[in-house]
């Protein structure tokens, strides 16, 4: 007797119905269980490999959440390039009837933009001789110097539980004692130079000392001190440079104080062709090895960090909570008045004014930020926002675009980097528990406990 159905085809030839694969599914009358439902009991799930968890967690890291996040923010800046720039403003008019023009007028803009900001802060490939094919990386070095150190001031702190936000009345005070100490003396470079840098950096951290100290023995909170502290160094430093008797340079009236003595001066490192670069930043160098050192290997560093984690556990461990936050704004002026001695022995030697912080005490706290708080990476942030510096004004003097794009670029670096979950979602990276909603956490949880119940039964 014949059981095929009519019309379902010949059988095939040489192969028993024995043979034949097993149907499933709605067709034959039972259901798909989904991938995402609980597996049946006794049934066993194999662990993940290892290699997809490695992957995941690279995906997951710092490193790569910094890098995307500085990507996402160039992205947004050549937006800004494009959009301000006139030739992609006259080609959109036209659009609709010839779209190629206004794409190729993108292309030229952006692209024309960033070649000048690596011409400018890396190497410039048009330059007829070596000095001026390696001068933009020296001047990216030379910008980034104080940056690094006011930023190793402002991440030290961080590491302490403490927001500084004083490193601009920090290196405001270290310039005013650095010259109200060393300006008038006549001594040999190998004395003046180290005295005048000693007596910057003691000023600095001297200015920080007094925030925690506040901090410590009141516990004023260190934003409000740090802020007020700022505009006392400010006003401080303006009567200063007023005062004939003071800071204020013989023979003139102008609020500005005398120049640096060229015997206090950081000689360039690489000759007078490089004008930017000196030995200030070899100095800065040697402040990041020191501040790693002192947070990551020392016993002051653990309880630095120890208060920072949690100065509750710490004061129950013995630590005193209170010294450490002197320790650490004691330091973070110092760091804080290493970066205006840069400025005043390096950058600015004929005479500095109110401004010689030019923003750089600001700047220190996006460069932590974006360091993650650690000594390399505050080092690492600190050479990116340089090279933006640098860049900006070839950008500006070769391509016509508005140095204030720069600034708009670092900023969207800090709002991508103070926002993880929004750089994962753009880029479509693996999600943990803290970034997906409430919703989701319930439905990973109860997956959690189904692979949990059905290892307990195949057990």
């Amino acid at each position: 007797m014949n059981d095929r159905v009519p019309g379902a085809g010949p059988e095939p030839a040489g192969i028993s119905p024995e043979q034949l694969p097993t149907a499933s599914g709605p067709l034959a009358g039972q259901p798909v269980r989904a991938e995402s439902a609980a597996p049946e009991a006794g049934e066993t799930i194999a662990p993940a490999p290892r290699s997809n968890q490695l992957i995941r967690e690279m995906l997951r890291s710092s490193v790569t959440t910094t890098v995307l996040a500085i990507v996402a923010s160039m992205v947004v800046g050549g937006i800004l390039i494009a959009a301000t720039n006139e030739n992609v403003q006259a080609a959109a008019g036209y659009f609709f009837a010839r779209p190629g023009d206004m794409l190729g007028a993108i292309w030229d803009a952006v692209s024309g933009g960033y070649y000048a900001l690596f011409q400018g802060s890396i190497v410039n490939p048009d330059a007829t001789s070596f000095v001026r094919f390696m001068r933009p990386i020296t001047n990216t070095l030379g910008f980034a110097a104080p940056l690094i150190a006011a930023g190793l001031g402002v991440a030290l702190a961080f590491r302490a539980g403490l927001f500084n936000i004083g490193a601009r009345g920090q290196m405001l005070v270290a310039c005013a004692a650095a010259a109200l100490i060393t300006f008038d003396l006549d001594l040999p470079m190998w004395i003046h130079l180290p005295l005048t840098l000693a007596a910057g950096i003691a000023g600095g951290a001297a200015w920080g000392w007094i925030a925690g100290l506040l901090k410590a023995r009141t516990g004023a909170h260190e934003v409000i001190v740090t802020i007020m502290l700022n505009f006392v160094a400010l006003y401080l430093v303006r009567w200063m440079i007023r005062t004939p008797e003071l800071l204020q340079k013989p023979g003139t009236n102008q609020p500005i104080s005398a120049a640096t003595p060229e015997s206090a001066q950081f000689p360039p490192l690489f000759g007078a062709q490089f004008p930017l670069l000196n030995w200030g930043f070899p100095v800065v160098i040697v402040a990041a090895v020191f501040v790693w050192w002192l947070i990551e290997h020392s016993s002051l560093g653990f309880r630095l960090r120890a208060v920072g984690e949690n100065p509750n556990a710490a004061q129950a461990a013995g630590i005193s909570v209170q010294r450490m936050y002197v320790y650490a704004m004691l330091f973070a002026g110092g760091l804080a008045g290493l970066a205006g001695m840069n400025q005043i022995m390096g950058s600015v030697t004929s005479g500095f004014g109110d401004g010689i912080d030019a923003g750089i005490g600001f700047d220190a706290i996006t460069v932590a930020l974006l360091g993650r708080s650690r000594a390399w990476g505050t080092v690492w942030a600190g050479l990116l926002f340089g090279a933006l510096k640098a860049g900006s004004f070839t950008m500006q003097a070769a391509q016509g675009i508005p140095v204030d794009i720069v600034l708009v670029v670092e900023s969207m670096i800090v709002l991508f980097i103070a926002a993880p979950p929004l750089v994962r979602t753009i880029f479509g990276l693996p999600k943990d528990d803290s970034d997906r909603s409430a919703k989701g956490r319930a439905k990973a949880a109860r997956r959690r406990a189904a692979l949990q119940e059905s290892k307990a039964v195949a057990s």
